[in-house]
C-alpha cells in the first residue's frame, strides 16, 4: 500500500506539473464534468453487489483518449476521492482501487498510444480499433491480473477464475470504451483529446 500510495502521488505531481487544467476552458469540460458526476457510481458497484466476483468498470482508458493522461490522473483521484466520501471501505482499499482501476491502465493506454503512433500509420481505424479497443484490453487485463497476483483481491476465488474474471472485464470495458470513441470520433471529436484530423484525416500521398 505504501508502494501504491507514493507512485499515485508521484504521477499526480507529474501530472499536475504540466498544468492539465489549461485544457479545461475548451470543449473538455463537458466530457470532465461528465466522468466526475457518473464515474464514482460505476466504481461503487462493488460494493453493492453480493460479495464474490465484483463487476468493475474503469473508464480510465476512455478517460486518457478524452482528456490526455495529464489531466486524466487528476480526474481519477477526484473520482476516488467521491468514491471514498459516498462509499463504505476504507481509505486504503479506495487508494488501491484508485491504483489499479484508474492510474495503473491509464499509464498503460498512454504508452500503447506512444507504441501505435511510432509504428502503424496514422489513420481512423488504427485509433479507434487500436487505442480504443484492443489498448483498452490490454491495459485492463494487465493491470486486473498484476493486482491479482498482489493482492489475491478475489476472497475465496481460485487466482485462475479471478484471472479469468479480470479477462472477462477487461473486454467489457474495451467494448464500451471502443463502441464511445468511434462516436466521439464522428460526432464529437473535440471531446477526444488524443484525436486530431491533421493527423488521423490526412489524404494519403499522391500516388499512393
Amino acid at each position: 500500500m505504501a508502494l501504491e500510495a507514493a507512485l499515485s502521488i508521484a504521477a499526480l505531481a507529474l501530472a499536475l506539473s504540466l498544468r492539465p487544467w489549461r485544457m479545461l476552458g475548451g470543449p473538455l469540460l463537458t466530457p470532465a464534468l461528465a466522468t466526475l458526476a457518473l464515474l464514482p457510481w460505476l466504481w461503487l458497484l462493488p460494493q453493492r453487489l453480493p460479495a464474490g466476483l465484483p463487476v468493475q468498470f474503469s473508464g480510465a482508458s476512455l478517460l486518457v483518449l478524452m482528456l490526455g493522461w495529464p489531466l486524466a490522473v487528476p480526474v481519477l483521484a477526484l473520482v476516488a476521492l467521491q468514491v471514498w466520501l459516498i462509499g463504505q471501505t476504507g481509505a486504503g482499499d479506495v487508494l488501491s482501487q484508485g491504483f489499479w482501476l484508474g492510474l495503473v491502465p491509464a499509464t498503460l493506454v498512454l504508452a500503447i498510444g506512444a507504441v501505435l503512433k511510432r509504428y502503424l500509420p496514422p489513420n481512423p481505424f488504427v485509433y479507434t480499433l487500436g487505442r480504443g479497443f484492443l489498448g483498452t484490453a490490454a491495459a485492463l487485463f494487465v493491470s486486473g491480473s498484476v493486482m491479482e497476483l498482489l493482492h489475491h483481491g478475489f476472497s475465496g476465488v481460485a487466482l485462475e477464475q479471478a484471472l479469468v474474471s479480470r479477462w472477462l472485464m477487461a473486454w467489457g470495458d474495451a467494448f464500451l470504451t471502443g463502441m464511445l470513441v468511434a462516436v466521439f470520433v464522428a460526432f464529437r471529436p473535440q471531446w477526444l483529446a488524443t484525436w486530431s484530423d491533421e493527423r488521423y484525416l490526412k489524404p494519403p500521398p499522391p500516388g499512393a
